[in-house]
């Protein structure tokens, strides 16, 4: 399986709305529940309205479509990470899933990840 780096800064935010403007960035990812509103996006496009903020992370996209019948994608992936005390924070998309991890231990991650089968590109 490809899993390709991003190479960009992340941040997880909780705000206090989504602006239209911040849907048209590269990268948002939201999360709405009826306790919180959560905004996964570039560091340079924190919004104004958030509440709190957590920076300094960066992300791997598993290359490819994945069909919905798929079974078990990211529990080898976080099992790996997690046995190296490496905490994750995963996305998913219709087509694919995100798996973003702590700027510090980025390059841990990706010759963890390669050690193990998988191809980082």
């Amino acid at each position: 399986m490809e899993i390709k780096k991003i190479d960009r800064d992340f941040s997880i935010c909780k705000v206090t709305e989504i602006s239209e403007k911040m849907l048209t960035e590269e990268y948002c990812f939201v999360g709405k529940t009826d306790e919180e509103l959560s905004l996964v996006c570039l560091t340079s496009k924190v919004p104004q309205n958030t509440i709190e903020r957590e920076d300094g992370w960066k992300a791997f996209r598993i290359q490819g479509i994945l069909d919905f019948s798929l079974i078990g994608i990211l529990a080898p992936i976080a099992n790996i990470l997690a046995e190296n005390k490496i905490g994750i924070f995963a996305v998913s998309t219709y087509n694919t899933d995100y798996i973003l991890v702590k700027q510090e231990n980025f390059e841990k991650a990706a010759t963890l990840l390669a050690d193990n089968g998988y191809s980082i590109t």
